[in-house]
């Protein structure tokens, strides 16, 4: 199939031209106010994986390449005959994309195109979460500055009240959207005087933002104003928050993101419409697309694909605790995604970092180092299962994949209790590649369910917190004297009864990255809370997590150029 103008795919989804905003000839905004609940609703599928590991599980690709297949078959004739799929996803961060990682396209068969406009600026929606987060940031500082010049004659000289900052605690830190470990620590206003009040102050990586949370939980203009005026950026002296609404700053910055509030379509290989809208990160935030988006694509399709970040236990996890109580939106079945390689790279035998070269019994078939990573899989699987729906597993096949291998995670899988688990090849072969696995998932969507939530809203804090860590296999959590202090500040602002959004390494079921494949016998340390009041949950920090990633020795922005004829090179 050849790559097709943005206006005939949003005429096969059936989009009125009046909702379509052209961002030149293959990438629009779909205005949102097309959004109709009385419409029709599609089946949602929601994609996660297993523990990630330096190998990549090809969780976005297969998020695409069942979208693909699931309109592979729609194309066929007999059952299935006219279904059709959108895939949802979220928009890639410059961070990753110019250091480890790389692109968030997909590839192959199975990959959103122009993939280099996906990958860089898309249509500007980062951008501008940036320059509205950095508003908020300067007008903080322009207020702290004022009123410790002025003094006691702030008021009479502004007509405005004193917020009395407390300079020590700031909690709004300023964001930019590349890695850069240099700015994790930074002072502001140095040499004071016209320069600021002295502080101190840091970065993290847009994709942290809390407008990036709000963007993709909002579910309206209105929706997204509301909840950028509920954002704390500091507390007063005596201790109360300071949140935009009082620094009269939430109205610019709501300004700053109308247009990013309207979702992305672009295309697929095959020319399946896929929605790109917000890049929320699965450690830090609930790590989701947007909830516009798949309202918006459950009303245009019969299916529709969302890939959550990261394994069960980090983006399906926060989609079911945060973005389902929020928005109501309910998924039809779980996909786990996993491969022979990172399971067996799960196994605990080895120390696998990116960029070293690929231990021999991992590269080779190797049943019984498989069956040992296996457990990881059953984790998930069961994880999976207890939000109350069904699981297919997805074995992302790669060339060396022996069917040995393969036959014996198949059955694996069903023996603990997985729907169906099935082959995917869509990297090579695209919808096609995926027939058998669309046709478990449309089986799947069609069983009973009743979605399961690990606790009440109303439940204790801190026996949430209990709960949510046992989920991991841990003893207990131990909560520092800081975590402690944080429940009774988030009690006394009657906010304790937000979901929780656990703050953890991506790399293990627990929160120590060194402890692979299942670990048993650990607690959780929790080191402290903080509240994003306009997203919606509590942030729960266990362990050290990253919030502006630093580049490595050999990023991936060493092979990205242009080449003689102008095209982008080394983007994947």
């Amino acid at each position: 199939m050849s790559l097709l103008p943005i206006t005939d795919i949003t005429k096969q989804c059936h989009i009125p031209d009046e909702f379509v905003l052209p961002y030149g000839k293959y990438v629009a905004k779909i205005d949102l106010s097309m959004i109709n609940p009385n419409k029709p609703q599609g089946k949602l599928i929601l994609v996660t994986a297993i523990t990630p590991t330096p190998f990549g599980e090809g969780k976005t690709v297969n998020t695409i390449g069942l979208s693909e297949g699931l309109n592979y078959l729609g194309r066929q004739k007999g059952q299935h005959h006219g279904k059709t799929a959108i895939a949802c996803i979220r928009q890639p961060s410059l961070g990753p994309v110019f250091g480890v990682k790389g692109g968030a396209a997909g590839g192959g068969q199975a990959e959103v195109l122009p993939m280099e406009t996906l990958n860089l600026h898309l249509t500007g929606d980062i951008h501008a979460i940036t320059a509205a987060h950095d508003l908020a940031s300067a007008a903080l500082d322009a207020r702290l500055f004022h009123e410790d010049r002025l003094g006691n004659e702030f008021t009479k000289q502004t007509g405005l009240p004193r917020l009395n900052i407390d300079p020590n605690h700031i909690v709004w830190k300023r964001v930019i959207d590349h890695n850069d470990r240099a700015l994790r620590h930074v002072t502001v206003g140095v040499g004071g005087g016209v320069n600021g009040v002295t502080r101190q102050d840091g970065f993290e990586i847009t994709a942290a933002s809390e407008l990036m949370a709000i963007l993709a939980l909002a579910s309206d203009l209105h929706d997204m104003r509301a909840r950028i005026g509920r954002i704390i950026l500091a507390y007063d002296t005596a201790g109360k928050p300071i949140t935009t609404e009082q620094l009269e700053v939430a109205g610019a910055m709501t300004v700053l993101l109308k247009n990013a509030i309207n979702p992305n379509i672009m295309q697929t290989v095959e020319n399946t419409p896929v929605l790109i809208h917000a890049g929320p990160f699965a450690n830090i935030a609930h790590g989701n697309s947007s909830v516009i988006a798949d309202r918006i694509a459950l009303q245009l399709s019969d299916y529709v694909v969302t890939e959550a970040g990261f394994g069960s236990d980090m983006g399906m996890e926060k989609f079911f605790n945060i973005k389902y109580r929020q928005s109501g939106i309910q998924p039809s079945c779980v996909v786990v995604v996993a491969t022979v390689r990172s399971l067996k790279s799960n196994s605990g035998k080895y120390k696998i970092k990116p960029g070293q070269p690929i231990p021999k019994e991992v590269s080779e078939s190797n049943v019984a180092l498989l069956e040992i990573g296996a457990t990881n899989l059953a984790w998930h699987i069961h994880n999976a299962q207890s939000y109350g729906l069904p699981v297919i597993v997805a074995i992302n096949r790669f060339p060396h994949d022996s069917e040995e291998e393969l036959a014996f995670l198949r059955e694996y899988a069903l023996k603990q209790g997985a729907f169906a688990c099935e082959v995917s090849d869509v990297f090579m072969h695209g919808g096609q590649g995926a027939e058998k696995l669309a046709r478990h998932v449309i089986q799947a969507c069609e069983m009973p369910s009743h979605i399961t939530l690990p606790y009440a809203d109303d439940m204790p804090l801190f026996d949430k917190i209990q709960t949510m860590v046992k989920k991991y296999g841990a003893n207990k959590a131990n909560l520092s004297p800081q975590a402690l202090e944080n429940i009774k500040e988030i009690e006394a602002l009657k906010l304790d009864h937000l979901p929780l959004c656990i703050a953890k390494t991506p790399m293990s079921i627990s929160a120590d990255a060194n402890l692979k494949n299942v670990p048993t016998n650990f607690d959780v340390d929790i080191s402290h809370l903080a509240i994003s009041a306009g997203a919606g949950f509590i942030r729960v920090y266990a362990g050290n997590v990253m919030t502006m990633p630093g580049l490595g020795t050999n990023p991936a922005y060493r092979h990205i150029d242009i080449d003689k004829d102008g095209h982008t090179v080394g983007l994947s």
